[in-house]
């Protein structure tokens, strides 16, 4: 059985390599290199990633190969968070990032070559009585990856194969502690997916400028202030918007005016939805809900440990969700994550839009 290695050089690529070589593999280790702009304008300390990289590989005797997807990266993700940010939506970039470039064009450059994908991500797969598998949840809540899973489509989730699924980070930081890996006491990365510290507001100042805008409450149409273009916000956004008399959100964009709508304070009800359309939802095995009617689901509408309860109304191509209860910051372009009702397998994902 031959398996391909995703190592980014931090601690759960590394325990995850261990964990294969616990279960008597020896995978080929990949480090995907997406490091800097395409005119190499930022660093984002490729070069310790790394050295952690073959620090690892050289401890467990694997072939580590780095393969530059920088171009492939740029192209397609960042092209997507751009024009997303134009079109007013959230975007998602690590969704987008394992659709197209973990799990897309590595697929095609390398991943086919081998029977198996590893990676570190906190997720699981499970086989049905019919042999059909699906992508399940991890059971440390915190660190759940399968909403940034839920897009994948160049390969077959039977490919996947996720070491430390099983395990907390605590446990994991305990593994790398007690087997003396490198990268054991490295921080998690933060930021857009490969891009280390690189904010949504540098890349829109970088590819789409400023442009002076009006800031509007939306209860009483007065003009609270200025903004410097519509792409810096987002929906549900709160932190940063700089203005007195507070607290302030953001529950509305006019782009072709450039307006930013907000609300005041902490129990405003103009911030919080209970239904959304899913947008042409992809889903991983199969879909699920074949027929049209009602079905009980748990859903995300953003990375975090809360599952919500919820009812889908499918109705030919038409998904409707209805909450059980308010979510703040429904935001278009961010992607709605549909499990079901245990919360226990991830059936896909689709573009959140509002009912109009």
């Amino acid at each position: 059985m031959s398996i391909a290695g995703l190592i980014s050089g931090g601690v759960d690529s590394a325990v995850a390599v261990y964990l294969l070589k616990e279960q008597g593999y020896t995978p080929d280790l990949y480090y995907i290199k997406i490091g800097s702009g395409p005119e190499g304008e930022w660093d984002c300390k490729a070069e310790e990633d790394w050295e952690m990289a073959l620090s690892v590989a050289r401890k467990y005797g694997c072939k580590l190969e780095l393969v530059d997807l920088q171009r492939e990266y740029w192209d397609e993700v960042v092209g997507y968070i751009v024009e997303k940010l134009r079109a007013g939506l959230t975007p998602n970039s690590d969704v987008m990032c394992n659709k197209y470039i973990k799990f897309g064009v590595f697929e095609q450059r390398k991943g086919h070559l081998y029977d198996y994908i590893a990676t570190g991500h906190y997720a699981q797969t499970e086989k049905d009585a019919e042999g059909r598998v699906w992508l399940t949840t991890s059971p440390d809540p915190v660190k759940d990856q399968t909403d940034f899973l839920a897009q994948i489509d160049g390969l077959s989730v039977s490919k996947l194969m996720f070491p430390i699924g099983y395990l907390t980070k605590e446990e994991v930081r305990q593994i790398a502690e007690r087997e003396h890996l490198a990268p054991a006491r490295r921080h998690d990365s933060q930021g857009i997916c490969f891009l280390g510290k690189i904010r949504f507001s540098e890349l829109a100042r970088k590819y789409l400028g400023e442009k002076e805008g009006l800031v509007v409450e939306k209860e009483t149409g007065n003009i609270i202030g200025k903004h410097k273009g519509y792409w810096f916000f987002t929906i549900g956004q709160r932190k940063g918007l700089g203005f007195g008399g507070g607290p302030w959100y953001v529950v509305g964009k006019d782009i072709r005016r450039n307006i930013i709508y907000v609300s005041r304070g902490f129990q405003t009800q103009a911030v919080y939805g209970r239904e959304f359309l899913v947008k042409e939802p992809h889903f991983l095995t199969e879909n699920p809900f074949i027929s049209d009617g009602e079905y009980n689901i748990k859903f995300k509408v953003r990375h975090a440990p809360e599952f919500t309860s919820g009812l889908l109304k499918k109705s030919g191509e038409r998904y409707y969700v209805t909450s059980a209860e308010d979510i703040q910051g429904l935001a278009p372009g961010q992607f709605a994550v549909l499990y079901d009702k245990d919360n226990r397998r991830c059936y896909g994902s689709g573009e959140i839009r509002l009912p109009k």
